[in-house]
């Protein structure tokens, strides 16, 4: 494969500097197990605007940062996992990026990105690449969460859907990007499921295969939740998404419930938030000496997302909101709109 003869690349060089656009090297031979991928849109995620302002410990600068890219297949390298891709087909990609303990070159937010294969499935041409691109980190991290042997270890999903297990997990924050695939994913692993959100997202989330939803604003929510998942057996908590305070409340429905109930969290946990007998714990880790989440989504990308997009059986969620400046120009007009803060949508940049 000879070198493409440019590649722009969105750079954060330091925290609190503007970020640049310029050049990025494509290399000339692909690694055994990558595919080279031309943009059509990015996805952003939280962890992409907090990169810009705050120096994470295993962050090393400059670097390019996104995780969620949707594009066509320009070349394909050797071995089996590159394989079962061809050079045009259309797929999304967890890009291995810095701010996914990756290579800091391989971040999502360039014109043309190297992706390992097993972190890359095909789309069907009914969705768009706009569409596509929600999925990326936030399925990557639901997915590490409820089928994450160090964390909820749920049996993992089935096409058609798993059967019924007469069992629950609850999701605190499901109309948010983590927590809409977290509902969908629990879903077809065969697990009803318990979850929190906006009053006004109340139709969304059962939309996606939620039993029940409970307003994360009410006074009475943590004994509500309780009352509900204390029916039958619950398989644990996870927290989606929220502010830094957010599991706090999660470790009080466990507290609370009989079942003393594990609790994987999309935050950091803070100090002294778990009462005595809960474990609460940071969702983050899973490589297997690869990327960050690396084991379970391999699985999820490769065995179940292609399959149950082309069936029509995932729900494309939460719904893009396409930014109106296209290519890489209009990242930061993203990240900006995503500080702004969003509910039950994900902000996307087009690339042409």
């Amino acid at each position: 494969m000879s070198a493409a003869p440019t590649n722009r690349a969105f750079w954060q060089d330091s925290i609190n500097v503007p970020s640049v656009i310029r050049e990025a090297p494509i290399p000339s031979k692909l690694e055994d197990g990558d595919i080279l991928v031309k943009a059509g849109a990015w996805g952003m995620n939280p962890v992409d605007a907090f990169l810009q302002v705050v120096a994470l410990p295993f962050l090393t600068y400059p670097l390019i940062p996104g995780e969620d890219i949707a594009g066509t297949v320009e070349a394909v390298g050797p071995g089996p996992a590159s394989q079962k891709f061809k050079v045009g087909d259309r797929v999304v990609g967890y890009a291995a990026g810095a701010s996914s303990q990756g290579n800091a070159g391989r971040g999502a937010f360039q014109e043309h990105v190297v992706l390992d294969a097993n972190l890359a499935a095909k789309i069907p041409d009914s969705i768009s690449f706009a569409e596509a691109v929600v999925f990326p980190l936030c399925m990557a991290t639901a997915g590490h969460a409820l089928f994450g042997k160090d964390y909820l270890a749920l049996p993992y999903p089935q096409i058609g859907g798993a059967p019924s297990t007469g069992k629950s997990v609850m999701i605190w924050g499901g109309a948010s990007g983590v927590g809409s695939n977290a509902i969908q994913l629990a879903k077809a692993a065969g697990f009803d499921v318990v979850t929190t959100c906006s009053a006004h997202n109340f139709e969304y989330v059962l939309g996606l295969g939620a039993d029940k939803a409970f307003d994360y604003k009410s006074a009475t929510v943590i004994d509500d939740v309780v009352a509900a998942i204390d029916k039958s057996v619950c398989v644990g908590v996870f927290q989606a998404a929220g502010p830094l305070d957010a599991v706090a409340p999660c470790c009080q429905v466990s507290y609370k419930s009989k079942q003393k109930l594990f609790v994987a969290c999309a935050n950091a946990v803070p100090e002294d938030t778990a009462p005595e007998g809960v474990e609460a714990k940071f969702v983050f880790g899973g490589g297997d000496g690869q990327v960050i989440y690396y084991d379970t989504t391999r699985v999820i990308f490769g065995e179940l997302l292609p399959q149950a997009l082309e069936r029509g059986e995932y729900k494309v969620a939460p719904k893009p909101e396409v930014v109106p400046t296209k290519g890489l120009e209009g990242i930061q007009e993203a990240l900006d709109t995503l500080k702004q803060g969003v509910s039950a949508k994900k902000i996307v940049v087009e690339a042409e």
